[in-house]
Parts: C-alpha cells; sequence; structure tokens
C-alpha cells in the first residue's frame, strides 16, 4: 500500500479544481504563491479597526497574522480582551465573544476537491464562529492540506493532524496529548461572500 505525503503540496490544477469547487459551494477562496501574499490578502480582506478573534492556528502564527492582529494596534483584537478576562467570574461572558466575533480567522485541516472544508478540536472553542457565529470567516490554508474526499479528509486528521497536535500539546501545556472530540464539515455556505479560504503554496501548520 502506498503511504499517502500529507505534507506535499498539491498540484496547481489540483489547487484550482478545489477552489472552483469551493467557490460553487458559496466559499470564495484564491491562490497566493507565499506567506507574505497570503498577509497581503488577508489586510486587504479585513478591515482596519475591525473586530477580529485570532484561533489559535500553528499556520497563522507562523506567518504573522496571529501577532498582527494582536499587537499592531490596528484591530479590535477579541483574543486579547479575553485574555485579560478571568475565567471563574467571566466564563460565559468569554464564550460569547469567542462565538460570535464580527470577524474569525484561523485555518482548515483538511479541504476536499469538491469543496468541503473540514476544522477537528479538542475542545470545539473555535467551531461555533467558524460554522454560524461569526459574520465573517477567513481560513488561511497550505496547499498540502487538498484531498481528495471526506474520507481521505478524516485520515488526513487522525492519522497526521493528531499525533503532532498531541506534540504540541505536551510541550505547550503539560498535557499527556490531545484527542479529536469534534469535527466540523462545511460542505456548503449559504450566505454568500462570508467565507473566504486563501490556499498558499507552503508547507503551513498540521
Amino acid at each position: 500500500m502506498v503511504k499517502v505525503k500529507w505534507n506535499q503540496l498539491a498540484d496547481k490544477k489540483i489547487v484550482q479544481k478545489t477552489i472552483d469547487s469551493l467557490k460553487k459551494n458559496g466559499i470564495t477562496a484564491y491562490y497566493v504563491e507565499t506567506s507574505e501574499e497570503a498577509n497581503k490578502k488577508v489586510l486587504e480582506l479585513l478591515p482596519e479597526g475591525s473586530e477580529v478573534m485570532n484561533m489559535t492556528s500553528m499556520t497563522l502564527d507562523s506567518i504573522g497574522i496571529s501577532e498582527l492582529i494582536q499587537k499592531s494596534g490596528k484591530f479590535n483584537s477579541i483574543r486579547n480582551k479575553i485574555l485579560s478576562m478571568d475565567r471563574e467570574k467571566q466564563g460565559k461572558e468569554m464564550q460569547k465573544l469567542g462565538a460570535a466575533p464580527e470577524w474569525v480567522i484561523g485555518s482548515a485541516h483538511a479541504v476536499t476537491q469538491d469543496g468541503h472544508v473540514m476544522i477537528a478540536s479538542a475542545s470545539g472553542s473555535q467551531l461555533p464562529a467558524y460554522s454560524y457565529g461569526s459574520s465573517n470567516v477567513i481560513w488561511v490554508v497550505g496547499t498540502q492540506k487538498i484531498v481528495k474526499t471526506d474520507d481521505e479528509g478524516i485520515k488526513r486528521i487522525y492519522e497526521h493532524c493528531l499525533p503532532l497536535e498531541s506534540e504540541r500539546a505536551r510541550k505547550a501545556y503539560g498535557v499527556p496529548g490531545s484527542s479529536i472530540n469534534k469535527l466540523l464539515i462545511i460542505n456548503k455556505e449559504f450566505q454568500e461572500g462570508r467565507i473566504y479560504l486563501i490556499f498558499v503554496n507552503e508547507v503551513l501548520g498540521f
């Protein structure tokens, strides 16, 4: 059996096929060559001064988007606000802020060639905003995450993403590992212009 190369960048014909499928499913998709171009596209989409929640993402961290949103002063950072709050006393308010920001930005774990987006989570904290709560969604995704089918996407998540996230969680939080407790699959977005996905021709994130 041929072993799948989960970090292999997709052929540009496959990328274009996936972009076309995403557009048919109500998701606006772009392709850029570099992280720098991805940053520029994000800044084109995000209105300065807007309310933005950047979700935990190795992709966003690696290309500097997380730092830009939280430290540049150009945006109203919801993550900064949540980090300043007391979870014991303000836990419910923190949940509400994270679930329905004006803009949310993050990444995905797999995107199928027929235009389905898959995001796995241990806590599920990022999923409400992605699926419905946020008025605007941006995902930045390396083209190595493009897969043929939903089944292959789930296989990628369990075989590739989970072990790497478990290793990250052990180092970052001192926990035994991570787990996939919740899985969001967006097959279609009915609200046109709500979701944007930026493909980058670089291996980014898990």
